[in-house]
């Protein structure tokens, strides 16, 4: 099948808060391997353009707040920085010699052993005179970069004002404007849009070409939706396919057992949910390719090639070769993501030491699911990190809440007619003064102060990575890696990684970590223990219903894994045994599980 967007390695990088992987590009995609930047923070984008620009040695102008769009002319000249200097590390590596110890062979010994260009590689080691030669001109020509693709948060989609106060038009909302300056860079990449659908911001892909095939079926920018199930590709995927948009892939993830922001299901299990994309893989494909065909015909405009077909991704709590290898054969995956390990290779993210140091000192109980959000969705955190420290220093100093700069996660209009964040101090200190009525009505006290400055706490890690203060000394890091990062210890080489990744070697896990499926399931039965357990005046019928629905999800999950494990050998025999026990643990614990009646 036709994809306009091949890659060279069989796993990304995904997006990790707004700046650990803002400049991941410039340090792996070199190699083939791609990854994705958050375009959300143009404030902290720019000071990373005015870094690298220093670095790389080209001019830098700065962009204002005064410059007219000014966001997206931000998001626009920092994707073009890291497009420019990619491009140029490829050449550079295409012009060097194979003599040993030069960068171009890192190219190819961090691929696989099986993948096409290493066994080219290792037989060019063994050849001589003009064969040897060819094999290199060979070998140079398929040099690639990894994809530089973007990530925008639907749901960061707020409505911006003019220095008059006046409501600006539609199109300069955050989310669209990010979307407006990716359309307008030079990248040759895809958007990926998380959590859930956002209708003016799908419609607004409409406007830019560069989301549609040219002459040659091939699309410049492609679109890529991070599910959790199928229902949601199929609806996301069909909406966006009526305006002639198709998505390059479905990229899906956890519910919780990934980092960052968690949406959990009603208990639907990652088996079952690949399972089902893998069984409707071709009529998913041929929903999309004639609505949109349809769409594009209407519009008058070039075609999708025949034979297009939408990738299928899946990321969230890998740590193992053999989990990556079980879930790209059995589900028929088209590649797979590795976040949080990440965090740990500084040669592919911007994690500062003292939050690294933090990380490799942190035991398994500070990594939590948090209320920390302005979003009011649950939230990866870390209990021992200089945010949480920073956060609980100012309650105890009697000035919650953070001050509001940047005010991406604005949308709480409770106190005023004009949005303002729930971490900010403003809008704590209103609620204290609630509290000190007595309303009994208000939700728990801990709940409001413990939501956290993401915007500042999620971008400073990268601009100290860079031996650079952030703007007004806010110092302290927030950090949101997915409870797989308990178990990796230590800090990283690249190689390290991708050799374990591949199979090659073993980074020695906690013997304690779970199997991929096994830690899901028990993150979801924590979260139906958490749920019953919340306080309520009484379990009304729709809350019964949600719960044995949450509870039937479950154990036909369980049900699918002990019937896979028993037909086909997803790992050794010490995993399967292992995961036997704990599954048949799980089984009666949520059996067990009880609503106490008011």
């Amino acid at each position: 099948m036709f994809n306009s967007h091949t890659t060279t390695h069989s796993f990304h990088i995904p997006v990790m808060g707004l700046g650990f992987t803002a400049d991941t590009p410039i340090k792996v995609a070199k190699y083939g391997i791609s990854s994705v930047v958050s375009i959300m923070d143009d404030h902290m984008l720019e000071d990373l353009r005015r870094i690298y620009s220093r670095k790389l040695q080209i001019p830098y102008l700065p962009i204002s707040d005064k410059t007219d769009d000014s966001r997206a002319n931000r998001i626009k000249a920092y994707l073009n920085l890291i497009h420019d200097a990619v491009s140029k590390q490829i050449e550079e590596l295409k012009s060097q010699s194979f003599d040993y110890g030069v960068a171009i062979n890192e190219y190819f010994t961090l691929l696989p052993e099986n993948h096409g260009l290493k066994v080219l590689y290792e037989r060019m080691k063994q050849e001589v005179g003009e064969a040897k030669e060819a094999i290199q001109n060979r070998l140079k020509a398929a040099i690639s970069p990894g994809k530089i693709d973007v990530n925008i948060m639907t749901k960061v989609d707020k409505i911006n004002f003019d220095k008059e106060g006046n409501e600006l038009p539609r199109e300069y909302s955050d989310a669209l404007s990010a979307l407006r300056g990716f359309a307008e860079s030079d990248l040759e990449s895809s958007v990926v849009f998380s959590a859930g659908m956002n209708p003016a911001l799908y419609g607004y892909a409409e406007q830019f070409e560069d989301f549609f095939p040219d002459e040659n079926g091939k699309i410049k920018k492609g679109i890529i939706l991070k599910v959790s199930d199928y229902r949601s590709a199929l609806i996301q995927g069909r909406f966006l396919a009526k305006k002639g948009l198709w998505v390059s892939e479905f990229r899906i993830e956890s519910g919780l057992n990934c980092g960052g922001h968690a949406f959990a299901t009603d208990g639907l299990l990652i088996g079952p949910i690949l399972e089902e994309f893998k069984n409707n893989k071709e009529e998913l494909r041929q929903v999309l390719f004639d609505t949109c065909q349809k769409a594009l015909t209407d519009k008058a405009t070039h075609l999708l090639p025949e034979a297009i077909m939408p990738k299928i991704t899946y990321q969230g709590g890998i740590g193992t070769a053999a989990e990556d290898k079980f879930l790209m054969n059995y589900y028929q995956l088209d590649g797979t993501g590795w976040g949080s390990p990440f965090l740990l290779v500084p040669e592919a993210t911007s994690v500062d030491k003292d939050t690294l140091d933090r990380l490799i000192q942190s035991r398994k109980s500070d990594y939590y699911l948090s209320h920390a959000s302005p979003l009011g969705v649950p939230f990866n955190n870390l209990r021992n990190s200089s945010g949480e420290e920073q956060r609980l220093s100012r309650i105890e100093k009697n000035r919650p809440g953070s001050p509001c700069y940047k005010k991406f996660l604005s949308f709480s209009t409770e106190f005023s007619a004009k949005p303002i964040c729930t971490a900010s101090r403003e809008y704590q200190n209103l609620k204290l003064k609630q509290f000190a009525t007595g309303d009994t009505t208000l939700p728990v006290l801990e709940e409001v102060l413990e939501k956290d400055c993401l915007c500042e706490g999620l971008s400073a890690s990268v601009i100290l990575n860079q031996g650079e203060e952030p703007k007004r000394n806010l110092r302290a890091v927030t950090i949101c890696p997915g409870p797989n990062l308990a178990y990796f210890k230590g800090v990283f080489s690249l190689k390290e990684m991708l050799d374990h990744i591949y199979g090659k070697a073993n980074i020695i896990l906690d013997p304690e970590r779970p199997q991929v499926f096994v830690k899901e399931l028990q993150l979801y039965v924590q979260h139906l223990q958490h749920e019953i357990s919340k306080s309520l005046p009484e379990k009304t019928q729709k809350f019964e219903s949600y719960v044995d629905k949450f509870k039937a999800n479950l154990s036909q999950g369980i049900a699918y894994y002990q019937e896979l494990i028993a037909s086909f050998p997803i790992d050794t025999e010490e995993v399967v045994e292992k995961m036997r026990n704990q599954l048949s643990e799980l089984k009666e614990k949520i059996s067990s599980m009880e609503l106490v009646k008011a």
